[in-house]
């Protein structure tokens, strides 16, 4: 069990540190919170996106967000805005620089950042230092969020 542990972690830590085609963190440029450009220059997954927006240990999502698309998980919050027709309300770029750092668009927000690996604390230190999504991922996000009209 704790080789197990160790190999996830380690996993884990693999998986934040960004690849020689992404864009790392602090290179990351915002328009008015926008972010124009790919993060990785590769497109986005929606299947992946969905699970690491539903996963409880990777974006979480559903911890603030309501979203009719994934009935299966119970428990959405409602601290943050409802999911449902994301795509008609912002476009690729501003969901880009929402999920990969929403302080940039709005001042004030209580949601995380997800692609930032300085300027925050963490309440462990294993993880100081690194992001809480990977440039794939935060693609794979936005691709999935594009995803979600208006019915």
């Amino acid at each position: 069990m704790r080789n197990a542990l160790k190999l996830g972690f380690a996993m884990m830590l693999c998986a934040s540190t960004a690849t020689a085609g992404e864009l790392k963190p602090m290179d990351v440029s915002f328009t008015d919170g926008a972010v124009e450009t790919s993060l990785t220059g590769v497109a986005g997954d929606p299947a992946t996106g969905r699970a690491v927006f539903a996963n409880r240990k990777e974006g979480n999502c559903l911890a603030c967000h309501t979203n009719s698309e994934i009935p299966e998980e119970g428990f959405h919050g409602e601290v943050g805005p409802p999911m449902d027709g994301v795509a008609d309300r912002w476009t690729e770029a501003e969901l880009r620089g929402i999920v990969s750092n929403s302080k940039n668009m709005f001042e004030g927000t209580i949601m995380p950042a997800f692609y930032i690996d300085s300027g925050y604390e963490r309440p462990l230190d294993d993880f100081a230092g690194q992001s809480i999504l990977t440039a794939q991922q935060v693609e794979d996000v936005v691709a999935y969020l594009m995803t979600l009209k208006e019915q």
